[in-house]
């Protein structure tokens, strides 16, 4: 996660997987695998431009790849840049596994309230 192109990307990243339609339209992919985008649109409650522009946010991101196939976008999860967030997270994971040890740690020394 260095240099200035991979932070830029990184932030494009992040800020696609900000809003809740977006992750829905991963986890449809993930689950579902590739899909045209009028398969996508039946699962949202919005006008297709819309989710075009939320499909557009996820391209540009890297998190999405598009094949057109006759009249149809295809669109297929790439999840690379998602195992480089998992990357960046990862020292959180630990500092947050280390507190919630420490926590039970304490826990487990302080007597209980129904002790007699």
């Amino acid at each position: 996660m260095n240099g200035t192109g991979t932070a830029a990307a990184n932030d494009r990243v992040f800020a696609a997987l900000a809003n809740a339609t977006r992750r829905d339209v991963l986890r449809l992919l993930r689950d579902g695998g590739p899909q045209p985008v009028q398969a996508l649109a039946d699962h949202f409650d919005m006008a297709r431009p819309s989710l075009s522009e939320h499909l557009k946010v996820l391209r540009e991101a890297g998190l999405v790849s598009e094949q057109r196939s006759g009249r149809q976008r295809i669109y297929r999860l790439e999840a690379a840049p998602l195992a480089e967030v998992q990357d960046w997270l990862h020292p959180y994971e630990r500092f947050w596994r280390d507190r919630l040890k420490g926590l039970g740690a304490l826990l487990d020394r302080m007597p209980d309230d129904d002790a007699p």
